[in-house]
């Protein structure tokens, strides 16, 4: 083995790590410092990514690889479609470490449990010190989370989020929250108006680089779900800024009342579309937070909008890291409900009468994106009803969208949306008929179905859909203080009403084409 004692530092980043400010980076001497950035076979495909999300990590990395060269640094960089290209993470520090001869390696600790176990191996495998730093890119630490829940048979986001806030200051007046409410989603709720348009996002003109790795992703994943004519997404520091300006600039002022509405043939509406580039590591979140912040106290939000955009930043997106660490790994395999029917098969086509589920789908294939109602309440929610098996909606989900990696979307998808998790991180399932679907959007009155005849030929299958998971899950849900006393309605009907719901649902549920498998893994 070689001898390492005088090697220089090595510092592996991965593709969510795009960060010039990275724990592992800080304190670093340009001269004592090999950084290694790889794109690796296993991690394109351990799940069968969109095309576009593929196209998003491995250009922003090159691109990023360039600034920090250009900054000086020393970079080790392996593209998947380099003949040595070894396929695992594991794979290339090995390599990296009989190249270079390292005293040390410093990495950012993971996102993914998967590979948090294979960065515990590394003492064991690497001549060298190995040091696992805590990711300081989040406001809240996995201890002061765990502390908190330590003894909650329930944990809910917005006594988490009232900690961040006190934490930051962000919306705070002295020890009270600003306005007087910690919370303002009853006033985010508006349905659309006739007519509502939102401006137009940033779209990012693909350079050189992301011309040559869409060549690449269509080359070499060319049977992935999704289409790349539409890419646009910010794959540098200074495209993702361009993109936060437009969205203070242009759309903040009406996220919030519009923020759950939905509209045919508009994806983005009021949306911010910077998730992405958050979880690269491209925009710092609480900058973003300081941001919204600052247009509220100037005049340019109202407060509900702003809150509602923080709060899904530092309520959200911190509480929903630090609980799949808190829960992994029994949430993978999570299944309170024992929901065990297949994944039907128009997620992956599209190929549904249902107008909500195809807009929300065709968006999805299309930009590898979907705003959080449809991924809730359209795509989710019949997910829930049908009773689908959550290992198959959790890899769909991991699959389709550009901003999805396991630690934001396995307790999205199974806690929240599939409440797989019997209740700990959800007060209740977010069920809902055809009518939420209908209030919120203007996808019923052109839809085969009707969302105002409930069973039957032509009913929309929503409608029977809910009764039948109320019924078959009252057991459990009726004693759930947020939900339980639907079965009042559920028993004023006669028999035969009750019986047609459940019959009708049986029907619609027989109808369904299970996908196959091999769209999600190989």
């Amino acid at each position: 083995m070689a001898n390492t004692s005088d090697g220089p530092i090595l510092v592996p980043i991965l593709g969510d790590q795009l960060t010039r400010d990275l724990a592992s980076l800080r304190g670093r001497t340009k001269d004592d410092t090999v950084i290694l950035m790889m794109e690796v076979w296993d991690e394109a495909t351990y799940v069968k990514h969109h095309k576009q999300k593929i196209v998003l990590i491995f250009s922003a990395m090159r691109h990023f690889a360039e600034e920090l060269r250009d900054a000086g640094w020393t970079v080790d960089y392996v593209k998947l479609d380099a003949k040595d290209n070894a396929g695992s993470f594991t794979g290339e520090v090995a390599r990296a470490v009989e190249e270079h001869s390292p005293r040390a390696i410093h990495v950012v600790e993971p996102g993914e449990w998967r590979l948090r176990q294979d960065f515990d191996q590394w003492a064991d495998k690497f001549p060298c010190e190995i040091e696992i730093l805590a990711d300081d890119r989040f406001i809240s630490t996995q201890s002061e989370f765990d502390e908190w829940a330590e003894d909650r048979k329930e944990m809910r986001m917005e006594y988490f989020y009232r900690e961040m806030r006190r934490k930051t200051g962000l919306l705070m007046d002295g020890d009270k929250p600003e306005g007087g409410e910690w919370n303002y989603d009853s006033e985010n709720r508006k349905p659309p108006k006739e007519g509502l348009d939102a401006p137009e996002r940033p779209l990012f003109e693909p350079d050189a680089i992301t011309c040559e790795v869409i060549e690449l992703v269509e080359d070499r994943f060319g049977d992935h779900f999704g289409r790349l004519e539409k890419f646009g997404w910010p794959v540098t520091r200074d495209e993702a800024e361009e993109a936060a300006d437009a969205f203070f600039a242009e759309r903040i002022e009406c996220f919030g009342p519009y923020q759950d509405a939905m509209v045919h043939g508009q994806d983005d509406l009021f949306h911010s579309m910077l998730s992405t580039s958050i979880n690269l590591g491209l925009l710092d979140p609480l900058e973003l937070c300081q941001r919204a912040e600052k247009a509220y106290k100037n005049g340019r939000a109202p407060i509900n909008s702003v809150e509602g955009f923080i709060r899904q930043i530092i309520g959200w997106r911190e509480y929903v890291r630090r609980f799949y660490w808190h829960q992994m790994p029994h949430l993978q395999k999570a299944n309170a409900l024992n929901a065990q029917r297949g994944l039907p098969e128009f997620y992956w086509t599209g190929e549904t009468d249902m107008r909500c589920l195809a807009d929300s789908i065709r968006s999805t294939r299309d930009n590898a994106h979907a705003h959080h109602i449809q991924r809730l309440m359209v795509l989710g929610n019949f997910a829930l009803l049908a009773g689908i098996n959550p290992r198959e909606v959790q890899d769909w989900y991991l699959v389709v969208y550009a901003d999805a990696y396991e630690w934001v979307e396995l307790p999205n998808v199974a806690a929240m949306i599939l409440y797989a998790d019997g209740g700990k991180l959800a007060s209740k399932p977010y069920a809902a008929s055809g009518n939420y679907i209908n209030k919120m959007s203007d996808y019923c009155g052109d839809c085969r179905y009707s969302v105002s005849k409930k069973t039957g030929e032509g009913a929309c299958p929503f409608n029977p859909l809910y009764w039948h998971f109320m019924d078959r899950h009252r057991d459990r849900l009726e004693k759930n203080a947020r939900i339980g006393r639907i079965y009042s309605t559920w028993d004023r009907m006669d028999e035969a009403k009750r019986q047609d719901y459940l019959d009708s649902a049986e029907e619609f549920l027989d109808s369904l084409t299970p996908a196959d498998s091999a769209w999600a893994r190989n």
